[in-house]
């Protein structure tokens, strides 16, 4: 844990306060302002829509400004944004709130390579841990995220402003630490031979193992998401308190990153598929128990266990990328990979408020099984072709 690595680890955390914030109040700020309440988690749905459109737009700026320029413009970024936030609760503006999150997304397509960024800062031996450190910087979030929502929304006239008031602080805060981060420079050195671009995208996300990495971070995280976004809306329907799911979701937050100080090691132990295929194990535990009524403390409990499910399946997921890519090509390839993985969560975005608000939280649990199988049988895929004989050259 060198310095730098420490403070991409602090910038880790607020980024995630960032979107534990977001996540607790969009879907009420929204159903508050949205013309019918279906629409409640459209907030939501362009956040991470907004991810997805930026993807591309971030891989470039990454490999012509470098790591610490393009991630101090997503903070700027973020900072416009939560202005927006502010301005459009103010004028009652539900398309405004929308279009502010959308553009907050491009913060967050940024803050998905904090966790390929830790990679760089640490030796080859050491990548593993270096992610999971990384991402168990989200610990900060888990904590900070729900309390700044319960006590900043009624610090205003009209509730919750003052939680986008608070992220603008959030991400000035984040500006400071990242402009003291140094990157590795990755350009050839003066007089080098040249390093060709490598090799085309297609041919980097035929390999099954890029595949496989793929599809478990993007149906991993669309899981989370579509449980975790749907909660307050479902807690509040099922008559317990805004404070009960801060609560939910400070536990679900921790069972998130706090995995994060242990879960490199468990993966240089046990192997990475092992790791991810207890992450999908503990994704049934929480449909299971997340079904088996709707009183606070199952609420929190299957919360928690969708939370460390996913840091094994989207930790795993990290660190099986890094065998899908040479350095040469690791910013369209970790463009593709978030991209999927944002795709996902604006469809899940936009289910989950439907869902919940037309079907009720026990379909919803229900059809977040589809994704859970079909991430096992992919694992299984790739541990059945690591095992085939290799043909004697």
């Amino acid at each position: 844990m060198n310095r730098h690595l420490l403070l991409l680890t602090l910038c880790q955390g607020l980024f995630l306060t960032n979107n534990v914030v977001f996540i607790a109040i969009n879907g009420l700020v929204g159903l508050s302002l949205a013309p019918v309440s279906w629409m409640a988690t459209l907030p939501v749905m362009g956040y991470v829509v907004g991810g997805a459109i930026s993807t591309a737009l971030v891989a470039r700026a990454q490999a012509r400004w470098g790591r610490q320029r393009s991630f101090l413009l997503g903070l700027a970024v973020a900072l416009g944004s939560a202005s927006l936030c502010v301005l459009a609760l103010a004028m009652r503006q539900f398309w405004l709130l929308c279009c502010a999150t959308l553009v907050a997304g491009y913060y967050s397509a940024n803050g998905q390579l904090y966790r390929f960024a830790a990679a760089e800062l640490a030796a080859p031996a050491f990548r593993e841990k270096a992610v999971s450190l990384v991402l168990a910087g989200g610990l900060i979030g888990a904590i900070a995220g729900p309390n700044l929502a319960k006590y900043t929304r009624t610090l205003t006239e009209l509730p919750f402003m003052g939680a986008y008031v608070a992220l603008m602080g959030v991400a000035l805060l984040s500006m400071g630490c990242m402009a003291l981060i140094r990157f590795p420079d990755t350009r050839p050195a003066p007089g080098a031979a040249p390093v060709g671009p490598g090799r085309p995208l297609g041919e980097i996300m035929r390999q099954l193992v890029f595949v496989v990495a793929a599809l478990s971070a993007a149906l991993g995280y669309g899981v989370m998401n579509l449980l975790m976004a749907a909660t307050p809306l479902a807690m509040q329907v099922c008559g317990l308190g805004f404070d009960d799911a801060a609560l939910v979701l400070e536990w679900h937050v921790i069972g998130m990153f706090a995995p994060g100080f242990f879960t490199g090691h468990l993966i240089k132990r046990f192997g990475v598929l092992s790791v991810m295929g207890v992450g999908v194990l503990l994704n049934v535990a929480c449909v299971v128990v997340a079904l088996s009524g709707v009183d606070l403390h199952q609420f929190l409990v299957a919360l928690f266990l969708l939370g460390v499910g996913w840091n094994f399946l989207f930790t795993g997921s990290t660190t099986l990328a890094l065998e899908a890519y040479r350095p040469e090509e690791k910013d369209r390839a970790q463009a593709a990979i978030n991209f999927c993985v944002f795709g996902t969560m604006a469809v899940t975005s936009f289910a989950s408020g439907a869902l919940v608000t037309t079907q009720g939280w026990t379909w919803l649990n229900w059809g977040s099984t589809l994704p859970i199988v079909i991430t096992a049988l992919a694992l299984g895929w790739l541990a059945l072709w690591r095992r085939r004989p290799v043909a004697p050259a």
